[in-house]
């Protein structure tokens, strides 16, 4: 069978590469001038010591409505997938809070980083581009994102009037594998000369999607009555084959509504969201409801039911989740003496979503997020350019659960009691040109105040990162870089507080109130080159952790693990390179792959993603035609932590073709397609907590946009 594959892989690449077959666009791109959202300065990708990834709003039409799904094809970047609902990026091993998600620049306030089921409330169908910030920069918006941060910038308030007065677009999408129906559209009118209308929104349902050679335990319990009257059961287990994989559908919608008041010197603009979701919790197993962790041990826990076991794999718990967020930003050029530009941001976010089986709420997670950041970008001082600021957060969670007995007596079981986090921030980001020597220099002061409502001691820390990074262009075509940093991240609420089962991650949590900050050092090296005909990249990076925050496992009963949070030494390090050749001027060959290794206590780290290799055609032809055609081998992943299964590697094969080109008054129109895992072979991503859960099959998108 894997002979199989690889002729058929082989055959399809011998026919696309002189052939038509080939794609919309390279998946992301760097750009000569990095158009970062986030970023306060406008710089050349010169100007930058570690390569920046843009992925454009074309690319991200095509791709998934989670955003951990929607970079997975990044380079060192993977998914924790959770079913087709929820997704978090895993960056160069990193995952949780070490990998911050922007929105436009500011907190998402939800509770993504409480446990992977949690859906974090970006929408990258919506977004105008999503970038992966790293160097020097992440420290405007964060410490401790040691690989970067993701940054989604939407469009909902405008920063300039439409051309013509109204410009918009309208979407339409559907994929085979979970019969995804998905439609998005954004218009934005000139109500005056200086003010803007913006609404947009999506629409989105999908069914369990397919998966290949998916074998599915049943449980079956039969009753025997006996002349006698008397009965007895019997028990017994049978492997089924399914189609697809229960509880991963997946349902939603986004509306946003911005308006703004554009000058000459800036613009002031308000928005309001609403976005509501409903999805299916693959994997998730009640079995252990009622057990509580005591030291190294678990006691409460009832006899495992399997009936009641197959009832809740196949039945199973789905979340219900709305938020309303409203945002005020303005930027102002040249607000004062020895100022440039000034930017301000608020937000105010309110979330809230249930978890339900048989349509009973078992949990309920509230949140209320207030976000405000000031920016004030300088004039130049002795060649130096910058920019300084503060920041406030302040994030609410209140959760209810399900009453549970012990001991003759109810409790109610949440895995966390309410907190309240405070942060006050300052930050600085300099760069000046030396010669042939660009060098970038950022700071972060952050002070955190963390209230639990128990008896709990509360939580305050305070912590100080820097970075430094020198770009050397050594040559004609050359960059040398070089970037360090000394970060402190502080805990979050959940590593402090936690005490009870996540069922999504099947672990009874408990936290640690005399945690201290977590404190890394940071190097990467990177080479570049850039010709007319041939380019490539190479990176290679170290992070060393003292103090790495993390759940160690203390007990376990059956699939059920108790962890409690501590620290110890921790390193991470990996590569990443890519390598890029234009055959012709319609064809571009590359070569690219990854590869991260972490260990905790010299034991290997948890869901560390395996190494990936592999080759893709560009193509780019007259007349609006364009296509790709990739293929890659991710690895087997062998290096496993304890009570981890290694998982297999797979091949995955995806082709795809696209149209451009213009209808009515010229306005422009894109009609493309894609074969996704055209293999169909079974995937197991070893960085998700549903590692043992197969991922989607062969599969087939179709889409349509229009322009105007």
């Amino acid at each position: 069978m894997s002979f199989h594959k690889n002729l058929i892989t082989l055959s399809i690449f011998s026919v696309l590469t002189p052939a038509a077959f080939a794609n919309t666009e390279s998946s992301s791109t760097q750009l000569e001038t990095i158009q970062l959202q986030a970023h306060p300065l406008v710089q050349t990708a010169a100007d930058f010591a570690v390569a920046d990834h843009v992925i454009d709003q074309k690319t991200l039409a095509e791709r998934s409505t989670t955003i951990g799904d929607a970079m997975a094809d990044e380079l060192g970047v993977y998914s924790n997938q959770y079913g087709s609902g929820s997704s978090r990026p895993v960056i160069r091993g990193q995952d949780g809070p070490r990998v911050k998600v922007l929105q436009h620049a500011s907190e998402t306030a939800d509770v993504s980083t409480l446990s992977p089921d949690h859906a974090i409330t970006v929408d990258p169908i919506l977004a105008k581009q999503v970038e992966i910030i790293r160097g020097p920069s992440t420290l405007l918006y964060g410490a401790g994102t040691v690989g970067g941060l993701v940054n989604v910038t939407d469009q909902k308030i405008p920063t300039q009037m439409p051309n013509n007065g109204l410009e918009g677009q309208v979407g339409l999408r559907y994929n085979t594998g979970s019969d995804e129906k998905l439609v998005s559209a954004g218009v934005t009118a000139a109500l005056s000369d200086q003010f803007a209308l913006r609404i947009e929104g999506s629409k989105r349902k999908a069914n369990d999607y397919i998966t290949p050679n998916y074998w599915v335990e049943h449980h079956h319990t039969e009753v025997h009555v006996e002349p006698d009257g008397s009965t007895h059961t019997h028990e017994h287990e049978e492997l089924v084959k399914e189609r697809r994989v229960g509880n991963t559908f997946a349902e939603g919608q986004t509306v946003n509504i911005g308006g703004s008041w554009i000058h000459d010197r800036g613009f002031v603009g308000v928005s309001y969201s609403n976005r509501q979701d409903k999805y299916g919790l693959p994997g998730h197993s009640h079995e252990y409801h009622g057990c509580v962790l005591h030291d190294d041990h678990f006691h409460g826990c009832p006899t495992p039911n399997s009936n009641a076991v197959e009832e809740h794999a196949h039945s199973g718990p789905w979340v219900d989740l709305e938020s309303h967020r409203y945002d005020l930003r303005t930027e102002l050029d040249q607000p004062f003496a020895g100022f440039d530009k000034l930017r301000a941001h608020a937000s105010f976010t309110d979330y809230e979503h249930n978890e339900l089986e048989e349509n009973k709420v078992i949990s309920n997670f509230k949140s209320k997020g207030y976000d405000a950041r000031l920016e004030l970008v300088h004039k130049p001082l002795a060649g130096w350019e910058g920019v300084f600021g503060t920041q406030f957060s302040q994030h609410e969670i209140d959760l209810t659960g399900q009453k549970e007995k012990h001991d003759d007596h109810y409790h109610e079981a949440v895995p966390m009691p309410d907190t309240k986090t405070q942060k006050y921030s300052l930050f600085g980001l300099e760069h000046k040109q030396f010669g042939d020597v660009h060098v970038e220099l950022g700071a972060r002061f952050d002070h955190q105040k963390v209230k639990a409502d128990s008896d709990i001691k509360d939580y305050s820390g305070t912590g100080v990162s820097a970075s430094a990074a020198a770009n050397w262009q050594f040559a004609p075509n050359y960059k040398l870089s070089l970037t360090g940093s000394h970060q402190q991240r502080l805990p979050v609420a959940q590593e402090l507080y936690a005490d009870g089962l996540h069922f999504a991650t099947n672990t009874y949590e408990v936290g640690n109130p005399d945690l201290d900050k977590e404190t890394s050092n940071n190097l990467e090296l990177g080479l570049h080159y850039e010709a007319d005909k041939l380019d490539y990249s190479l990176h290679v990076y170290h992070n060393w952790f003292d103090d790495y925050i993390y759940g160690a496992t203390v007990a376990q009963k059956g699939n059920l693990r108790g962890v409690e949070y501590t620290q110890d030494k921790a390193k991470f390090y990996g590569t990443e390179a890519k390598l890029g050749y234009q055959l012709s001027p319609d064809y571009k060959l590359s070569v690219f792959g990854d590869y991260v290794r972490g260990e905790i206590d010299n034991q290997n780290a948890p869901r560390v993603p395996a190494g990936r290799l592999g080759t893709k055609v560009d193509a780019n032809f007259a007349d609006g035609w364009s296509g790709m055609a990739e293929y890659y081998r991710v690895f087997k992943q062998d290096k496993i932590a304890a009570y981890e299964q290694e998982t297999e590697g797979y091949n995955m094969v995806n082709v795809g073709v696209a149209y451009a080109g213009n209808y009515a008054n010229k306005q422009d129109y894109r009609v493309y397609f894609k074969a996704n895992n055209l293999l169909d072979d079974e995937v197991y991503s070893h960085a998700s907590f549903l590692s043992h859960i197969p991922q989607v099959g062969r599969n087939f998108t179709v889409g349509v946009e229009f322009g105007f």
